[in-house]
């Protein structure tokens, strides 16, 4: 069946000069009925059987005139796009047509290729963007094939994740269904191989051979370099921020702040208690317990009682890097909107100190209270929405204040995060004894077991440098999107944490981050 033809209507005192204009809309498809005053635009505008799917107002008419004439169909029909054409190009005139919602705005003379494109844009945009993008993502998947063949090195991982996470935000205002499903196939794909190439290298990493950064290097690499040349700091961590939600982000922060984004991955288990104490201590798990055994014990249930210990951590490897901070630096944890009120109003004092080191839980503490709300699980379904709901969280946050505060000094910001998360899809049992640790995405503990296929199995935890609890302990670390589940009561607990948002595994979420430097613009 043919597609119905779209509808203009033109309003012009000098209709009947522009008939030629008319004509070149209407051998392109469209159906155009010009009238030449606003009384008669509003009127048939007005008319329920007189549908239109755009108006073309001239701005001055006999009579009412085009600002006159918009408000009467914006009553009709608030959503109608509408074009407004003059003579003037007076820019008081231009900013009352905006704030009355004028879609485009062209100034005569206008030629019929002009008002072409403009009605092309507003009818057919979406239509014409959305098969540009399946087209580039066609040409991309090639180019995503090509690096994954050539991805033996952490190089090519954090471009092969770049591009999946930038399309990941190129396609939330994308709503086909084959083209998101391909993306997400793509994704798990990729996932696959990444898993494998992290377990086959990440002891030789540890070891110092062909590694990328890790979380131990941030603080050496990026902070202590800017104390060195007496730069003022803040190192902001943001608790569970993914590459993909940062992306989103990024671009509410472009307008404060030069950016340069880099790449780190996080240190295994990709878990709090493990990953952002690597990150302020600058040193691996097991290299912790043995050498401030008071600062390090193995997590039970509460994740968060690891991290007790950050500023100490943190103030022992500023010291070991050689640096002198007078006065000392400054630790701040935010959990909840009243600290982070604290915060914004202390930000000015904040700027006599060297180093201000601030933790934001918000993302952490959201991720695990959607596996318990059905609200939040309602209201972020999927990685789209949870993207979305991160980002309406950040522009309403007062960490955004404090960073637009920081704008407004002379400081650079070190911005990153300690690990991502993954959402969970597949369940895949574990075994063992009841001191088993309860994280869904790596355990620890004796006598433990699971599908090699579905984790890594770590029966040396000194090979990875991580800790033990006792003799005989072992880890194991789900990959991809799967969650760890035991036997009993499998498909109850299977059903209760599919979807959920989980972190402590490989996959190429939890553990390729940014690290982003950002200085203020002038």
């Amino acid at each position: 069946m043919a597609e119905e033809r779209k509808r203009i209507l033109w309003a012009d005192d000098e209709i009947d000069l522009l008939r030629p204009h008319m004509k070149f809309l209407e051998d392109r498809g469209f159906q155009v009925e010009g009238v030449t005053n606003g009384e008669d635009a509003v009127a048939l505008a007005s008319d329920p059987g007189a549908r239109y799917d755009l108006v073309i107002l001239d701005e001055m008419m006999p009579g009412i005139g085009g600002l006159e004439t918009l408000q009467g169909i914006k009553e009709q029909d608030p959503y109608i796009p509408v074009i407004m054409v003059t003579k003037s190009e007076n820019e008081d005139l231009i900013d009352a047509a905006i704030r009355k919602d004028i879609n485009n705005y062209l100034v005569k003379p206008v030629t019929p290729i002009q008002v072409y494109t403009a009605a092309k844009q507003l009818l057919d945009g979406e239509k014409i963007r959305e098969t540009g993008v399946m087209r580039d993502y066609v040409n991309e998947f090639t180019v995503l094939r090509n690096l994954r063949s050539q991805g033996d090195s952490p190089e090519a991982w954090i471009e092969i994740y770049r591009k999946l996470s930038e399309w990941d935000v190129r396609l939330d205002s994308f709503r086909d269904a084959g083209l998101l499903q391909t993306h997400e196939d793509a994704k798990l794909e990729a996932n696959i191989e990444f898993c494998r190439f992290v377990s086959k290298n990440y002891r030789s990493w540890l070891a110092g051979k062909n590694a990328p950064m890790l979380s131990t290097g941030l603080i050496k690499s990026y902070v202590a370099p800017l104390l060195q040349e007496r730069r003022k700091v803040y190192f902001i961590l943001i608790d569970c921020l993914r590459l993909d939600q940062w992306i989103a982000i990024e671009k509410i922060l472009e307008p404060y702040f030069d950016m340069r984004r880099d790449y780190y991955f996080s240190i295994l288990p990709t878990a709090t208690s493990f990953a952002r104490n690597a990150v302020f201590a600058g040193l691996l798990p097991l290299q912790i317990a043995k050498k401030y055994p008071e600062f390090w014990s193995m997590p039970g249930d509460d994740e968060h009682s690891l991290n007790r210990f950050e500023r100490q951590l943190l103030e022992l490897q500023i010291d070991r890097l050689g640096l002198r901070l007078n006065p000392p630096l400054k630790y701040i944890k935010v959990f909840n909107q009243d600290e982070a009120n604290a915060v914004k109003k202390d930000i000015a004092s904040l700027y006599s100190l060297p180093l201000v080191a601030m933790v934001f839980n918000f993302i952490d503490i959201l991720s695990h209270g959607r596996s318990e709300s059905e609200i939040l699980q309602e209201i972020a379904p999927d990685e789209a929405a949870f993207r979305a709901l991160t980002t309406a969280w950040f522009k309403h946050s007062a960490l955004f204040d404090i960073m637009k505060a920081i704008s407004r000094q002379n400081a650079t910001v070190i911005l990153t995060t300690d690990h991502g998360s993954v959402l969970g899809r597949r369940a895949t049992i574990a075994y063992g004894n009841r001191d088993t640790s309860t994280n869904l995405r790596f355990k620890f503990g004796t006598n433990l077991g699971c599908d090699e296929k579905h984790a890594l199995h770590i029966k040396n935890p000194e090979d990875f440098q991580l800790p033990t609890g006792g003799l005989n302990t072992h880890y194991i670390l789900a990959k991809e999107n799967y969650y760890f589940v035991y036997p009993t009561k499998f498909h109850e607990y299977e059903r209760y944490y599919r979807g959920s948002f989980q972190h402590g595994g490989i996959s190429m979420e939890e553990m390729i981050l940014p690290c982003v430097v950002m200085n203020p613009r002038r």
